[in-house]
């Protein structure tokens, strides 16, 4: 996979020396982000696992968390577009639209019902019990 990511950019280098003015590189310094760059911290407790995800550039609303036992799946949409003044002739304009997830596995389950989610500068902390069973029972031998 990363030999094809390699062709690529031999590709691009290549158009970029031959001809300067027909590439056009993107006024935004970085693509779409990819699922390694939401950052995620995982703390653990006794009694809950405490995550924060780096999601900078999201609106809250365009936040998706989903809980499956104890698999945690983060989901951001990604919308970026440019602005113009009102006496300004466009040349160009770009709009990124896309989504990136990710998932991890913690080592025990999520109480889901008591799971929290908080979003302030672009930062998603997530609160989630861990769903403790009964404990063990002795069992009496007869």
């Amino acid at each position: 996979m990363s030999a094809l990511m390699n062709r690529g950019n031999l590709f691009d280098d290549f158009f970029r020396d031959v001809a300067p003015g027909f590439y056009v590189k993107p006024l935004h310094g970085e693509p779409l982000p990819t699922p390694e760059k939401i950052k995620v911290d995982v703390k653990e407790s006794d009694q809950m696992y405490t995550v924060q995800a780096e999601v900078p550039g999201v609106a809250k609303d365009d936040i998706h968390v989903a809980l499956d036992g104890n698999i945690v799946t983060l989901r951001a949409e990604v919308k970026q577009q440019d602005s113009q003044a009102k006496d300004e002739k466009v040349l160009r304009t770009e709009r990124y639209y896309g989504a990136v997830s990710r998932s991890f596995q913690l080592p025990m389950e999520i109480d889901q019902s008591q799971a929290k989610a908080k979003y302030d500068n672009g930062v998603l902390t997530l609160t989630l019990p861990k769903k403790l069973s009964g404990g063990s029972q002795r069992l009496v031998i007869d």
